[in-house]
Formats: C-alpha cells, sequence, structure tokens
C-alpha cells in the first residue's frame, strides 16, 4: 500500500486493519466538520467520507473539496449570504484560494485564472453533475452570476458600458431559458428538461464579450402529457396566473378554466413569476409584440388540450367532439390563427398519397390517432418556439470570433433518472449522463494514471469503475439498443414490443449491462447504468424514435396567419418544378431518429469538452423529499459510490492532476532560468539551474492541484519581467517536480 501526501489510500476490504483505522477515524468526532479536503480524510473509505459530508452538512457547510472535484450538497434553503457579492469580490481578490473555505466560487475562479496563465490559451469547462433535483441549475446559474461580476469590473470606460451590457443579458437568458425548459417534476421543482452548454466569452484583457447556448433534447413530449403530480412547463403557469386581466380574457383563460395540460396548477411555486421572465425577455431584445404573441400562441396550445374525441362507432365515420370541446377548438383556431374547420379536419383525417398518380385519399382517424395528431401538434408548435427564442437569445449575447479568444464552458445537463415508468425520454437522460461519467473516467481517473506510468512516476494503480460496457450497450457497433432503434424506425417495422425485446435479448445476450424484469408483464429491458439500474418500457418507444410529423400538420401551420407561426413554419418555394426524371430516381432522405439525433448533438459537445481543460462539481441530494436538514446516509452513499468519489479522492490525494508542457511552462515562467543557487531539492541533479534540458523532459512538468493554484496566482500577479514573491518562494521550496526526476 503506497502512501501518499500522509495518508493511506484505501478501498474497503482490502486490509485487515482497516476497520481498526476507520474505527480509531471515527472515534474522534469533532474532527469531521474541520475537514474541508476529503483528501485529508485517512484512511479514505466510503464510511469515512459520508461520515465527514454529514457532520459539515449539519453546521450549515455545504461544500467540499474533493481531489480535482467540488462535492456541493444541496441545502433546500436559501442561504443568500453564500452567494453575495462581497463573497464573490473576496474569492476573486484573494491572492491564495486555498485561504479559502471550498465554494463553487474556487472552482470558478480556479478556471478563470487558468485562462489568464495558460500559454497557449487553454479554454475551461466545469461539468455540474448530479441527479436530479440535486442543485445543478441553481450551481450553474450561481457560476454564471459569479463570472458577469469577475469579468466586468474593469477600470477600461470602454469595456465598461459593453461588459455591463452583454453580462446582463447573460444572466437575463436564465429566468426565460427556465421557464421554456424546466418543470416541476415528482424530484425536483425547478427540474431542467433539455440540456444547457453556455460558452461565456473572454477577450485579451479577461472581460467577458459574449456568450453562446446550445441545448439539448427538449422534453417536449411534457406539453402533452404530465406524469402524476408532475406539472407542465412553467410558462404555462405562469401566463394563466400572472398574465393582466385583459389579456386572460382575449386568451380565454379565466380562472374557473380548466386545463388539461395545466394540472397541479393550485400549487404555487417561486419559478411561476411571470413579470421576471417578461422583464428578461425585453432585456434580451423581444419587445412586448412579440412577447405577447408568443403567450398568446401558448394559450391556443392549452385550449388545443381540451379539444377531447369520443369513440367512434363506424370507423367510416368522423370521431365526434365531447361537451365543450369545439369551444376550446374555436378559440385554439383563433389563438392560433388557422381555419377552425381545417383544424379539426386536420386532426381528424389522415390523407395517404399512393400510386404513381400520386392518388390521395383521406381516411377518417380512430380516436387514439386524433389524440395523437392533437399532441403532435402541439409538440411541434412548442419546440419551434423553444429554438427560435434559443436563437434570438444567442443573437442578444453572440459576437463574431474576432472579439474574443477563449472561453469557459459551464454544462448543466439533467441529472440521471429513474422512475416507476422510464421511456425513451429517460434513456437518452440516462445516456448523456453516461457519457459524461465516461468523460471524467477517461479524463481523471484512467487517462492520468497511465500518463503517470508513462512518465516513470512511482505510482500504484487505482481501480475504479469503467461502464463502457453499459455505453457499447445503448450506442455501440455494429448492435445496440440505438442501432436496433433505428433499424426498427428505418425498416418502419409495426411497434411489436413484445418483438423489439426479444431483438434486444438476442442481439445484446453477451453485454452484461442489459437484461429485463422477468416479473413485469410489459416488454421491457434494464440497462445497469454507473448509477444503478433502471427498467424501462419498449411501449411506443419505436414511434417516439421516429418523432413522425404528419405533413397535414405542418401544412395547416404554413396556412396561419400569426407572424410568428409563419417565421417558425415558412411556406417552401413551389414556383421551381424540379425535373420529373430527376423527382422518379431521386432517394428519399435518410430518415432522422430522435437518438441519432441526440447521439449527433452529444458527440459534438463531448469534443468541445474534450479540448478543454474540465473541472468538476458533484452536486449531491441529501434526501429524495427535497426537504431541508435532512441527511439521508444510504440516498447519499449511493450517490457518492456512482460518481466514484473514493476513487477520485485517492488518485488526487497521491497524483499530479495538473500538467504543462515543457515549452509552455517556459514561456509562462521562463524568468526563473535565472536564479542562481536555489535550494532545488526535488530537482534534477542541474542543482544551479532550475530548467532541465529540454529532452530530458518526456511530456512536461506534474503539478500536485494547490501547486498549480499557487503558480497560476502568482503568474497572474506578476508585472512583466519580474517574479512575484509566490513564485520565488515555490522555487526555493523546490515544489516545481520535473517528471522524470
Amino acid at each position: 500500500m503506497r502512501r501518499a501526501n500522509g495518508f493511506t489510500a484505501h478501498h474497503n476490504g482490502e486490509d485487515n486493519s482497516l476497520d481498526k483505522e476507520v474505527e480509531s477515524f471515527l472515534s474522534d468526532q469533532q474532527q469531521f466538520s474541520c475537514i474541508s479536503d476529503l483528501t485529508k480524510v485517512n484512511p479514505v473509505t466510503t464510511t469515512t467520507v459520508l461520515r465527514c459530508l454529514q457532520a459539515r452538512y449539519a453546521i450549515s457547510v455545504f461544500y467540499t473539496k474533493a481531489g480535482c472535484s467540488l462535492v456541493a450538497i444541496n441545502p433546500f434553503r436559501p442561504v443568500q449570504s453564500l452567494y453575495s457579492q462581497e463573497l464573490m469580490n473576496q474569492y476573486h481578490t484573494v491572492d491564495h484560494l486555498q485561504e479559502l473555505k471550498p465554494h463553487i466560487f474556487t472552482v470558478a475562479e480556479e478556471s478563470y485564472r487558468n485562462v489568464q496563465s495558460q500559454i497557449p490559451l487553454v479554454n475551461q469547462s466545469i461539468i455540474v453533475s448530479g441527479e436530479s433535483g440535486a442543485g445543478k441549475t441553481w450551481t450553474s446559474r450561481c457560476l454564471m452570476k459569479f463570472y458577469a461580476t469577475v469579468a466586468a469590473s474593469s477600470d477600461i470606460p470602454e469595456g465598461s458600458i459593453m461588459v455591463e451590457r452583454i453580462e446582463q443579458r447573460v444572466l437575463d437568458s436564465n429566468p426565460v431559458m427556465e421557464a421554456f425548459g424546466n418543470a416541476c417534476t415528482l424530484r425536483n421543482n425547478n427540474s431542467s428538461r433539455f440540456g444547457k452548454y453556455i460558452q461565456l466569452h473572454l477577450n485579451r484583457s479577461q472581460l467577458l464579450t459574449s456568450a453562446s447556448i446550445q441545448t439539448f433534447l427538449l422534453e417536449k413530449t411534457r406539453v402533452a402529457y404530465q406524469a402524476p403530480q408532475e406539472r407542465n412547463f412553467h410558462i404555462f403557469y405562469q401566463i394563466a396566473k400572472g398574465a393582466t386581466l385583459d389579456e386572460r380574457q382575449e386568451w380565454d383563460l379565466l380562472e374557473s378554466a380548466h386545463f388539461c395540460w395545466l394540472p397541479n396548477s393550485e400549487k404555487t411555486l417561486e419559478e411561476d413569476c411571470f413579470d421576471v421572465t417578461r422583464e428578461a425577455m425585453t432585456h434580451l431584445g423581444i419587445d412586448s409584440f412579440t412577447q405577447k404573441n408568443v403567450f398568446k400562441i401558448l394559450a391556443g396550445l392549452l385550449h388545443l388540450g381540451n379539444i377531447q374525441f369520443c369513440e367512434s362507432e363506424d370507423e367510416a365515420q368522423l370521431c365526434e367532439l365531447e361537451n365543450l370541446a369545439k369551444g376550446f377548438a374555436e378559440t385554439a383556431s383563433r389563438l392560433l390563427r388557422v381555419p377552425g374547420e381545417q383544424l379539426l379536419d386536420t386532426l381528424r383525417i389522415r390523407t395517404i398519397t399512393a400510386g404513381r398518380q400520386r392518388q390521395v385519399f383521406r381516411k377518417p382517424c380512430l380516436k387514439a390517432e386524433c389524440d395523437t395528431r392533437r399532441d403532435c401538434l402541439a409538440k411541434v408548435i412548442y419546440a419551434r418556439i423553444f429554438d427560435w427564442l434559443v436563437s434570438v437569445i444567442n443573437e442578444s449575447i453572440c459576437a463574431s470570433n474576432s472579439v474574443w479568444n477563449n472561453f469557459i464552458g459551464l454544462l448543466d445537463v439533467y441529472g440521471f433518472e429513474s422512475f416507476v415508468e422510464n421511456h425513451l425520454e429517460q434513456l437518452c437522460i440516462n445516456y448523456a449522463n453516461e457519457k459524461l461519467q465516461q468523460h471524467f473516467v477517461g479524463h481523471f481517473l484512467k487517462a492520468q494514471q497511465e500518463e503517470y506510468a508513462e512518465e516513470g512516476l512511482e505510482w500504484s494503480f487505482v481501480n475504479y469503475q469503467d461502464n463502457q460496457t453499459c455505453l457499447d450497450a445503448i450506442e455501440g457497433n455494429p448492435v445496440s439498443i440505438f442501432s436496433l432503434l433505428n433499424e426498427a424506425c428505418r425498416l418502419n417495422w409495426t411497434s411489436n414490443a413484445a418483438q423489439f425485446q426479444s431483438r434486444i435479448e438476442i442481439a445484446l445476450s453477451k453485454n452484461r449491462s442489459v437484461s429485463r424484469d422477468k416479473f413485469r408483464k410489459e416488454p421491457n429491458f434494464i440497462v445497469s447504468h454507473y448509477a444503478g439500474s433502471v427498467c424501462y418500457r419498449i411501449e411506443s418507444m419505436v414511434e417516439k424514435n421516429k418523432d413522425p410529423i404528419p405533413p397535414e400538420l405542418v401544412l395547416l401551420l404554413q396556412q396561419s396567419q400569426d407572424a410568428l407561426l409563419q417565421k417558425l413554419f415558412p411556406v417552401e418555394d413551389t414556383n421551381t418544378k424540379p425535373d420529373e426524371n430527376h423527382t422518379k430516381t431521386q432517394a428519399k432522405p435518410a430518415l432522422v431518429t430522435v437518438v441519432s439525433k441526440f447521439k449527433g448533438s452529444l458527440e459534438q459537445l463531448m469534443e468541445i469538452l474534450h479540448s478543454t481543460t474540465p473541472h468538476y462539481i458533484r452536486c449531491i441530494k441529501p434526501n429524495a423529499d427535497c426537504k431541508a436538514d435532512l441527511f439521508r446516509k444510504e440516498e447519499v452513499l449511493h450517490q457518492l459510490e456512482a460518481c466514484g468519489i473514493v476513487e477520485t479522492i485517492n488518485i488526487s490525494a497521491a497524483g499530479f492532476p495538473v500538467r504543462i508542457s515543457f515549452r509552455s511552462f517556459l514561456e509562462r515562467y521562463g524568468l526563473l532560468k535565472k536564479l542562481k543557487k536555489l535550494n532545488l531539492k526535488a530537482t534534477s541533479s542541474q542543482g544551479n539551474d532550475f530548467f532541465p534540458d529540454a529532452e530530458n523532459v518526456l511530456l512536461g512538468f506534474f503539478f500536485h492541484s494547490s501547486q498549480n493554484l499557487l503558480l497560476s496566482t502568482a503568474a497572474s500577479l506578476s508585472p512583466s519581467n519580474t517574479l512575484h514573491p509566490s513564485l520565488l518562494a515555490l522555487a526555493e521550496q523546490g515544489w516545481l517536480v520535473e517528471a522524470n526526476h
């Protein structure tokens, strides 16, 4: 067992003396809350780590350093003093961040200093992960506020006006995105129902000049379906509760009205603040007329959801409307500005084109298909509005590449989900979490240990949980769950869930990450994720992956007289007719499925993350009930084990997570070469000169996190051609370690 940094790295059950060490450690109750860095725990086990976090939580200390990552426990109550302007400035101006308590501002400032100190410039990313309700959205919001504050604190008069405008717009994007993209779920009152990656662009002076937002997989099915005790997107409740009396009368949103797509409206949340959303949209450049247009369309969707159909006794006859449904249909058509009769025909009649003569047949739909077409119409409208809103925000906060040099990225994605019933949406969400876990494993737990071995550093390998088998089952080639779903869509197979279950069992029989629940009647499959096993229901999964939009629905929306809908659903140019011979031989466009599109977007995101220096914040949910001052050890322990906290601590405490190439180090800290006769105990045999020859260094210089942070701080404080005292002290203490000493 290798001892490093004054502690012994252990794994449970690895040493017979471990129980005694743990017992001895736990006997000193007073020390727990004082341990701000879990690498100082000795021995490192899930038991000792859990006890430290619990003790700190009991005294309202919610942030703890865990090697290369930060553990953030959700307090489930406001703690305004933790996020004040004064505290932000304190973390930004302190010479040595180690002097302050662990905080998300520590991670933010360290990333900011890395941008300033590294040559060549290396973009930074902060990856915020955790279960749904663990506090990821709040954390990302606070990080954005921190950067908007510190990047705007400039003495340059020219930049101040611009930065103030940009940073305020960046902050205003938060309430708008949350209103349209977040919802109340069983586990979280403000759950993100989409993924978001924000790039904050900095110029040469490290001032915030612009930003951009990239979104992933909006859960648009929530518009038309909300699970029991859950709600629709916040914006619908904001409109229903916060619109003016005149607006509610115009949109027929009277208090006495009941809307099928507005469940649990009696529940009041702080997210139901309509004025905040409207003000933020105004700051982003969306005028009041356009805002009202958006809200009017969304009100129309609520009325659309109340169009209920009756079962038809004769398949050749149209489905009749239920009582009151006709009135809702008239209101929906008025608000969407589409012909009322055509709206009902589109929902109840399917158009079929067949034969060489392209004959058109009209077939009445059954009730279930009418419901599906109604829901599809609502989903496609909402998704287009959401995408349009993101583009408007980006136009408001973006700038050309010429005005910024590097960026700090903030990633906030939906947390790992496991419900009583899990569908395609949960599979995609959990797949995204698997990819992020693999990024952490690949970048930190695996790659760094392999690099130490390559450099010849003394190192005892720390085992870790690799999730590659699970990812192979979901996305691997040639056969995986995704490939089977896409194949079923491409061949237009009938949605037989039992047959699809059999195909999964046969094709993935050798993958230990896939199984099924034999006690469930409905077809299903189980995936053993890094955060736990999840049972997925196969019913309608293939159809959801197709995500078909009947052409009649698009045609209806193209005929709308509403200005925004006309923009979102433009009429194709029909003046130019394609050559008839070309038309006959033209192949059908490749089918773009939900999972293939999402997989492609996620791969692009991972490429960006791999090109940056990552920083990790692990958000932890202390209890499933979202209650303050309640710490359930079993639930916290499961989350710690799932994200590999113990392995992270072991590698961080004993390792060198920061590497700087020889050339970059020479460019940044070349003045050290002038130092003579220093006591360089940890360097090479060249005792009178700190720098070895380049050929004697394989990859560069390796540092502990604390050493790198001191270096970055000292370098950022050093005037040109001078050495800051902290930098001199580092060299004199022999803290700069040659890789192959």
